[in-house]
């Protein structure tokens, strides 16, 4: 048989990558952050995927935030598996305004969940971090070892330092107690369910709110915090969805795994592509005295490669099918 060297190095690589044990279909499955934008992606794939033993609870059922409540929930529902895709979120304004409650909330819902997965005996468990924890300056793309080389963007320094230490006690709990907590940091995510409040949000669904609305009250311009200059990669979550519940059936490795397209953009060329998938067609302003965040945030997911997994949806299908979204499920009045 003639293998080639690519192939071979292939082969090599796949093997020391540590497998993981299938996720077995009867498992009892509880999605944290079932309603957001995330863990709505989940819960779709994994029903796809014949899932369905799962529960679920939604914040006013359940405070992630409350320690006595979280562990009793998993007392009683004893879950095997683990999605920890409840998080606080938002974008620039919203993580520069209320970091308080951004380093709080995010430390407390981890902190709680990490917990009580460990003390309940919890087969294995995915925590979803994010690639903007990752320093301000770091060299492009970003590889999972870069992490905590450098200080993160100011702007979102509370929320990152919440991420990474949940990151740590993934880490530290296997470590100690062996247990099976996997971790991976996402790209930029979009797509159905997403926060599309215009102070709250991140910049692809604030855009997309705001080219429709203008468009539908006839507007002759949209506004651009920014120069338009900084390069970000944008991940639709069902291609999120499909690469955790990937990593859930054949990942255990200690090491973080980075998530993404591997492809960026400018938040002008952005701009331009959901300009053209709303139909605007009006002028597009860009406010350079409104800051501009990180200047370029690409990812190395070589890693996730090797695993086996590529993100499917290019930026422009997964725009026009969060657009499709909107329409139906919003009237921004």
């Amino acid at each position: 048989m003639n293998i080639t060297r690519a192939s071979l190095l292939f082969l090599i690589l796949m093997i020391m990558q540590p497998l993981g044990a299938v996720m077995r279909k009867n498992g009892k499955i509880y999605v944290a952050g079932h309603r957001g934008l995330v863990g709505s992606a989940i819960m779709r794939k994994l029903t796809a995927e014949g899932f369905t033993n799962i529960v679920t609870r939604s914040h006013h059922e359940l405070d992630l935030r409350n320690q006595a409540a979280v562990n009793a929930f998993f007392a009683a529902e004893k879950p095997d598996y683990v999605f920890l895709s409840a998080a606080k979120v938002g974008g620039i304004v919203a993580n520069n305004e209320y970091r308080g409650e951004f380093i709080y909330d995010n430390l407390m819902i981890q902190t709680n969940v990490i917990h009580a997965a460990y003390k309940n005996g919890v087969d294995k468990l995915l925590f979803l971090g994010s690639s903007c924890i990752y320093p301000r300056d770091c060299p492009q793309p970003i590889k999972e070892e870069y992490l905590l080389t450098g200080v993160p963007e100011k702007t979102n320094e509370p929320y990152a330092l919440a991420k990474i230490a949940g990151l740590s006690l993934c880490d530290s709990y296997n470590r100690q107690y062996g247990t099976n907590f996997i971790a991976c940091m996402p790209t930029n995510l979009y797509g159905p369910y997403d926060n599309f409040d215009l102070k709250n949000s991140h910049v692809l669904p604030a855009l997309l709110r705001k080219m429709y609305e203008a468009k539908r009250d006839g507007r002759k311009e949209v506004v651009i915090w920014g120069t338009g200059k900084p390069y970000r990669e944008f991940l639709y979550v069902d291609d999120l969805a499909d690469a955790v519940v990937f990593l859930m059936n054949n990942y255990d490795g200690a090491q973080i795994v980075n998530i993404g397209t591997g492809v960026d953009c400018t938040i002008a060329d952005l701009a331009f592509a959901i300009k053209e998938v709303v139909g605007f067609e009006g002028e597009l302003v860009f406010d350079t005295t409104k800051p501009d965040g990180t200047p370029r945030k690409q990812l190395d997911v070589s890693r996730m490669h090797n695993l086996g997994w590529d993100a499917k949806i290019s930026l422009k299908d997964g725009i026009a099918k969060t657009f499709e979204w909107v329409k139906i499920n919003h009237t921004f009045e």
